[in-house]
């Protein structure tokens, strides 16, 4: 009782399900039980679940119950509010990240019932944190990752854009790593990184290599993290099952196009939904400038005691067409802020539509995905 601890699973056959029986254990990695008291709970799932690593429900299973979307066509189930992994990676292009500071945040995500961890190749350390210190729980979250970074390149400096490399052997090379890295047999989504045309990937067969990596299991749903001008091909070329696109109240280009995409069954993933955090609190380089809130008065809109980042999630999560939006933290506390700010649900109909109203005065309006 009162122990800092992670999860255990003990399972045992039943008909015709299986039955997962939560304890806790005093240290992670160790597979003991605790001899102080504990209360279990039960958790039923099908037979076809029974894994030592891959998950093939469409719903992992978290504790607490977080509002939850489907992904587009996907058929995944995931939390409102996904992790943004990004925020881990560490030193030179973030902040300094410690192991331990790793280890809390990524099991807290999980202890919170959030199901939804988006990383990538080329966010420093974050694939190999998520290997060691949650692939334990890998049935409780959906994993997304991102290709076509240069495997092997030095890393940029900060501030720099990345290498990225569109030809098969680095995308099969870049799954296969992201896979040891995170200790897991599939991912459920992997993303091509940085926006490439749709030319610049059947050139030299980068989707058809992530096509055939979908065939052998290792990656359940192909996604692009895409932007414009070449969203417009993501959009309408049908080759892709998510979509990962840049959004907020404070940068809204790509608002109609979040729509045109899940009018086609996309799921959307939404980056940058509270604008990369409030002044100061963010390791992430490159924050779009809060100028633009304090010129549209959004303040005005605000509840009592609700603070900018509360409305600019609930103005993000208001969008008919947004399925998660994905936001990084190192402080538990700040997770546990943003998790209360997307379950109070949209803004009131009238407030969205105010809030637009005003930042399209102050030229902040969205680019026509006609």
């Amino acid at each position: 009782m009162g122990c800092s601890c992670s999860s255990v699973y003990f399972i045992s056959q039943a008909e015709p399900t299986l039955t997962l029986t939560l304890s806790r254990k005093r240290e992670r990695g160790l597979s003991i039980m605790s001899t102080e008291p504990i209360k279990f709970r039960m958790i039923k799932l099908p037979s076809s679940s029974f894994s030592n690593n891959a998950n093939t429900s469409e719903e992992p299973a978290t504790m607490p119950e977080l509002t939850k979307n489907l992904l587009g066509d996907t058929g995944l189930n995931v939390t409102r509010l996904g992790f943004g992994a990004m925020e881990i990676r560490g030193a030179p292009r973030g902040r300094e990240v410690t192991p331990e500071q790793a280890d809390t945040i990524l099991n807290a995500v999980l202890d919170a019932g959030i199901n939804y961890i988006d990383t990538s190749i080329d966010y420093g350390m974050s694939e190999e944190y998520i290997g060691r210190f949650i692939a334990n729980r890998r049935d409780e979250y959906f994993l997304a990752s991102k290709c076509g970074c240069a495997v092997g390149a030095p890393v940029a400096p900060a501030g720099q854009p990345s290498q990225h490399v569109f030809t098969r052997e680095n995308v099969v090379a870049g799954v296969e790593q992201s896979l040891s890295r995170m200790k897991t047999d599939y991912m459920d989504v992997v993303q091509f990184h940085s926006s490439p045309t749709m030319e610049t990937l059947e050139a030299e067969g980068a989707l058809d290599a992530l096509r055939e990596l979908k065939e052998q299991g290792k990656v359940r749903h192909i996604g692009m993290s895409g932007t414009l001008p070449n969203l417009a091909g993501h959009v309408n070329g049908g080759a892709f099952a998510v979509l990962q696109i840049p959004y907020s109240a404070l940068e809204r280009t790509h608002e109609d196009w979040i729509g045109a995409a899940a009018s086609k069954g996309i799921g959307n993933v939404i980056r940058g939904g509270v604008a990369k955090g409030e002044p100061g609190e963010s390791g992430v380089t490159g924050r779009v400038s809060w100028d633009t809130f304090e010129s549209a008065k959004l303040g005005e809109l605000l509840d009592d005691g609700e603070t900018r980042t509360s409305f600019m999630l609930r103005y993000t999560v208001s969008h008919p067409g947004m399925h998660t939006t994905i936001v990084g933290t190192l402080n538990p506390d700040h997770l546990t802020q943003n998790i209360a700010a997307v379950e109070r649900g949209p803004l009131p109909e009238n407030v969205y539509e105010e809030a637009k109203k005003r930042l399209a005065a102050v030229g902040q309006v969205p680019e026509s995905a006609s």
